[in-house]
């Protein structure tokens, strides 16, 4: 049976490079990097210069990066410091943020004297910035914006600077789910004045349970897991040594190929996108997903023209047949309450259909486009 991945906003698959380096460090560098003896400190020397490293992609010093296990907890690091550590009693954030905010929003709104607003979206789910400035104009405690750079299922693009100037102009801390842009666009934090960002490795064809938070100097923030003084005192916890390195890795082989492959990969969409259009008629994008200058060029959500009862059985028969993609977030599988991002602006005649995410890589190829949609076309037909 062929196989095909196109599930990578999911996760991604590891460089061969990346496992390469990870199986090494595994072999030579197992000492404790707080340890003082020399196994320690050959395992601290890698750990910041993999922390210089990943600082250096976005312009930033090194202790602004501090390490966690993916960007669910850098977020819920984030959100909830700035809440109980430095006085934040609004949140003005989206209906259609990743799982890691919303929730971690709700669960603040409930303490005393917290409130969150969520921003109004367009037609296509685009933050409607004047609707924007409007909240932020009128807040009167300290407010924090918390609004994802690149929506995760449907691939809509905020305008980071246009969002970080706004919260400046207003005096707003302004953090950024970047997950899904780390490692797929050049990100310059000495140019956009944002406050906190956060990053994960298997976004980036590294590993799995290896992220980090960018937190702006002199923020102010505390720890969110307590213990020992790892990571400056921020994340208490032994570090992940050879899964640090190999985000580093990872990382680094993203920018340096970027160019390549995002020329690539926005090749291959824009081709999957007019064979959907040529083989199934009254197929529709979701969002801005079909515009490349409002969306990342890694993925695209796909309403299908299938009756309810028929798109039960559809992503089984994708599974089938080899073919691997999503309804929405992977994090919310197996949920029955459908997707929160395409509730939020979709109409409901839409909502009835199916919508589908693809989402691709350097490692996918024109011949796989061809099978998927040959796939999906035999489907709706037969």
């Amino acid at each position: 049976m062929k196989k095909v991945y196109f599930d990578s906003a999911a996760t991604t698959q590891l460089r061969s490079e990346v496992i390469t380096c990870i199986t090494e460090v595994l072999k030579t560098e197992y000492g404790n990097p707080s340890s003082t003896h020399s196994y320690g400190r050959s395992s601290k020397s890698l750990l910041e210069n993999a922390r210089k490293e990943i600082a250096g992609f976005f312009n930033v010093s090194a202790p602004e990066i501090i390490f966690t296990s993916g960007g669910t907890e850098a977020d819920n690091l984030i959100l909830k410091s700035c809440v109980n550590d430095l006085g934040v009693k609004r949140i003005i954030s989206s209906k259609i943020e990743h799982h890691a905010i919303l929730h971690t929003c709700e669960d603040l709104e409930m303490n005393p004297g917290v409130k969150v607003d969520y921003v109004k979206l367009d037609e296509c789910g685009q933050v409607d910035y004047e609707n924007l400035e409007e909240l932020l104009k009128n807040s009167t405690e300290k407010t924090l914006v918390s609004l994802m750079h690149i929506n995760n299922e449907v691939g809509n693009m905020l305008d980071l600077k246009r969002t970080a100037l706004l919260c400046k102009k207003y005096d707003a801390l302004f953090h950024s789910d970047t997950v899904q842009s780390v490692g797929h666009f050049e990100l310059d934090f000495s140019e956009i004045p944002i406050d906190f960002a956060v990053g994960a490795a298997h976004k980036f064809h590294g590993p799995k349970g290896a992220g980090f938070a960018f937190i702006r100097k002199n923020s102010g923030l505390k720890p969110l897991i307590h213990g020992g003084s790892q990571e400056r005192g921020m994340r208490a916890g032994t570090e992940a040594v050879y899964a640090i390195a190999g985000m580093a890795e990872a990382l680094k082989l993203s920018y340096k190929n970027l160019e390549k492959e995002r020329a690539y990969v926005a090749e291959l969409k824009d081709y999957f996108k007019q064979q959907l259009v040529k083989n199934i008629p009254n197929v529709k994008f979701n969002g801005g997903c079909d515009n490349n200058e409002r969306s990342t060029y890694t993925l695209l959500n796909v309403c299908l023209p299938i009756s309810p009862e028929k798109a039960l059985m559809l992503l089984f028969q994708l599974d089938l047949n080899g073919i691997a993609c999503s309804k929405g977030s992977a994090c919310q599988s197996g949920s029955e309450g459908g997707s929160h991002v395409l509730k939020a602006f979709l109409s409901e005649e839409d909502l009835k259909k199916p919508s589908i995410r693809f989402s691709f890589s350097s490692f996918n190829t024109k011949e796989e486009v061809d099978y998927v949609v040959e796939t999906l076309k035999n489907f709706i037909e037969n």
